[in-house]
């Protein structure tokens, strides 16, 4: 008797490659960093294929949804048996994104993260004493993903999700998101 043939690693990784990040279908939960493994266990007379993915933070409310796309993708594609393991540690980070990911989220009109995660701080202009907002600066290098602008001005600390900011060209007048560092 023959053992039965399963995919290969690189097979599976590409499957989830074509998975939607549910938030921002431009870009693939593999692109977004989200994806951490993919590994095959013996079980004997089967294997079970297990995907490490973990979340881009704890309470984001996409999980559950990316969970079921790998499962429903992966059965769909004959593996018989898939389990996922969330890892929360270490946190994600945008440093875990690929630069086609990135080059996604900007042709798609969000500005993508700058600079690595790991070595960055956040520019606090003046926190102030007493009912004065602190101010945020725009990371260096920051542009319109439009129109390539630095004319920018920041209206909210948050955009669509809480991973973004919202800014707005001074040029093109457009709003657009910038996907923070972190």
């Amino acid at each position: 008797m023959q053992a039965p043939q399963y995919p290969t690693l690189d097979q599976v990784w590409a499957w989830l490659g074509e998975i939607e990040d549910p938030e921002i279908p431009v870009i693939s939960i593999v692109d977004l960093g989200i994806v951490r493994a993919v590994r095959w266990e013996d079980g004997g007379d089967s294997a079970e294929c297990v995907v490490t993915i973990t979340p881009t933070y704890s309470g984001c409310p996409a999980t559950h949804v990316i969970a079921q796309s790998v499962v429903q993708t992966l059965k769909g594609h004959g593996v018989p048996s898939v389990r996922l393991e969330t890892r929360i540690a270490p946190p994600w980070t945008t440093d875990w994104m690929s630069d086609e990911g990135k080059r996604k989220l900007r042709d798609y009109g969000i500005a993508p993260p700058l600079g690595l995660a790991a070595t960055q701080s956040i520019a606090i202009g003046d926190i102030g004493r007493g009912p004065a907002p602190f101010l945020v600066q725009a990371p260096a290098g920051l542009a319109c993903p439009r129109c390539d602008s630095s004319d920018i001005k920041l209206t909210s600390q948050f955009g669509s999700t809480p991973c973004k900011a919202l800014y707005r060209c001074s040029s093109c007048l457009e709003p657009f998101d910038y996907f923070k560092c972190h």
